[in-house]
């Protein structure tokens, strides 16, 4: 990955992720030019940074190499758009959007113009969901009966330094609420145990936090049969109402139980024949070891004209889930997801 090669870097948003962003782009490229593209205009230079524009015309002319998106999701299309149209690579943070319009002209901008769109769901890029992930496809439990994912964390206390009123997560016209903000969880399953047919959704807010979203989501999946017909259904439960923070995905099958802790990093196994839980793996991740990981993977695809493990499409998937959800919540039924998707190939 020979940093040289990236002089020109556009962050756009300098949120508390845009501002992650920011930090790890200086520390990978030392000697970049790094422009910070906000709504407003900058009364001090961002630190990390060497200057900031409050155009998109700015930023435009400033002809960025690469681009990370990171600003509220309902704009991250038209932003991503005029880059991509002059041939600008794009890191854009999860969720690629708050909704499907101009999901598909943007990735097949980035197909004609040969360039990277990278979606931010930066957890695939966690050793522990990696080695999940693989224990699951090496039939360590045999055939998953059933899937159970779980994440939950009291909003005011993710960032206890600012008013959560105000953030993103608590707004609806920033793309806030838990089924855009934790979409995390549906980008891992469809990744590990493959596309999903239909949804069954609940959407609600069930605490007295002062916030105009959901803070809780309630979701049945129904997975595309396999070969034998055999459709593996998974629940996954996304709030903003826990106080006991958690993140776990357990998948039980024929032969036991795999369970993976996101917040440890432990992989645990409990067997048939076991009265106990096995630990297999367990990585303490630090922060940005994520995040780093995800640049690095950006860059190499840049550099080497590869797709990215987390591509547009994959963006567009995990959108297409959000909508059947959301129509599953507003009907009371049972909603088949949309195969809209552009197809991908795989020379850039």
């Amino acid at each position: 990955m020979p940093p040289r090669l990236i002089s020109r870097i556009l962050i756009v948003g300098l949120g508390s992720i845009g501002t992650r962003h920011l930090r790890i782009a200086r520390e990978l490229f030392s000697d970049a030019d790094i422009q910070v593209l906000r709504h407003q205009e900058c009364q001090v230079i961002p630190k990390y940074a060497d200057g900031c524009f409050s155009t998109m015309e700015q930023a435009v002319a400033f002809l960025p190499q690469i681009a990370v998106i990171a600003n509220p999701a309902p704009f991250h299309i038209p932003v991503a758009q005029r880059l991509a149209d002059v041939g600008v690579y794009l890191l854009i943070e999860k969720p690629l959007s708050s909704s499907l319009d101009g999901v598909t002209h943007l990735i097949e901008t980035c197909q004609k113009q040969g360039t990277v769109l990278l979606t931010g769901y930066n957890l695939r890029f966690l050793s522990s969901l990696q080695r999940f992930r693989n224990l699951l496809l090496d039939d360590t439990i045999g055939r998953v009966f059933s899937v159970r994912c779980e994440i939950g964390q009291y909003l005011p206390s993710w960032r206890p330094d600012t008013d959560y009123r105000q953030s993103v997560s608590a707004r609806h016209e920033l793309g806030g609420g838990v089924l855009l903000e934790l979409s995390h969880e549906l980008d891992y399953l469809r990744w590990i145990f493959g596309e999903v047919e239909w949804v069954n959704a609940t959407l609600s807010r069930q605490s007295a936090l002062e916030i105009d979203v959901e803070d809780t989501a309630h979701l049945v999946l129904g997975f595309v049969p396999d070969e034998d017909n055999f459709q593996l259904i998974g629940t996954v439960n996304l709030d903003f109402i826990r106080h006991d923070t958690t993140r776990s995905c357990t998948a039980i099958g024929e032969n036991g139980t795999l369970r993976w802790n996101g917040l440890t990093g432990v992989v645990e196994l409990y067997e048939a024949a076991a009265k106990e839980w096995r630990e297999l793996f367990c990585h303490q991740h630090h922060r940005d070891d994520s995040y780093l990981a995800e640049w690095k993977n950006f860059i190499d695809c840049v550099n080497e004209h590869k797709m990215p493990l987390v591509t547009g499409e994959d963006g567009f998937k995990v959108l297409e889930i959000i909508e059947a959800a959301r129509l599953s919540a507003a009907s009371g039924r049972q909603v088949t997801v949309a195969t809209m998707a552009p197809i991908l190939t795989n020379e850039m």
